[in-house]
């Protein structure tokens, strides 16, 4: 089970000032690309169930490396993400194959695949895979250590561009969702930030086809 801080900021001077104030704390920034996999009736979708194949890197046709991964029954309340999560790494040129062609992600030797085709029927010949396109997503990956709690936090800045608009939030996977979200709003009260818990998550987004809570 991931469990994740999810708080939405309005608009890019709310992320900007973040990214400024935050700016000394920088670990590392990742460009990725975000495609998801399903059969033509969506069963996954149906089922609130999201295959995601991440690609990392600026150059679409060089990524340095991908994550296949399999979301379920995500939940979302007051700003913490509860979601079931496994992943695996994949060969970059094997993702770029099947972003491709999709119907080649149904052949790959993976565990997730696996799943997929015995709980949902998809990736065979009856249900080959389609590409239902994706988004771009530039994190900002920053070490917070909080004195005050005692907790050695991983936050993540995200500037997600849709085709249909940009949202930015921040994020922060945890074991303790109470404290850490303190942490992280005491953060964004100290740095003049606005911000309110998330309501929805990227791929829910997407799927509406508009920007959301």
């Amino acid at each position: 089970m991931e469990v994740e801080i999810k708080l939405r900021l309005p608009d890019a001077a709310a992320h900007r000032r973040l990214s400024s104030f935050l700016a000394p704390r920088l670990r590392r920034t990742d460009a990725q690309r975000n495609l998801f996999f399903d059969a033509a009736a969506r069963p996954l979708a149906a089922a609130t169930a999201a295959l995601r194949v991440r690609l990392y890197g600026p150059d679409d046709r060089a990524p340095s490396r991908a994550v296949l991964a399999l979301k379920r029954r995500p939940r979302i309340e007051a700003g913490v993400s509860r979601v079931e999560e496994v992943e695996e790494p994949l060969d970059p040129a094997l993702a770029l194959a099947c972003a491709d062609d999709p119907a080649r992600l149904g052949g790959v030797d993976s565990p997730i695949i696996r799943l997929v085709a015995g709980e949902y029927g998809v990736g065979g010949d009856a249900a080959p895979f389609v590409c239902l396109g994706g988004f771009r997503n530039t994190r900002f990956v920053y070490d917070l250590e909080d004195d005050s709690e005692g907790l050695g936090l991983v936050l993540e800045l995200d500037e997600t561009q849709f085709d249909f608009g940009t949202s930015y939030e921040l994020e922060c996977e945890t074991a303790e969702p109470d404290r850490a979200k303190q942490v992280l709003e005491r953060l964004l009260t100290v740095a003049g930030v606005p911000y309110e818990y998330s309501r929805s998550n990227k791929f829910g987004c997407f799927m509406a086809g508009k920007l959301l809570p």
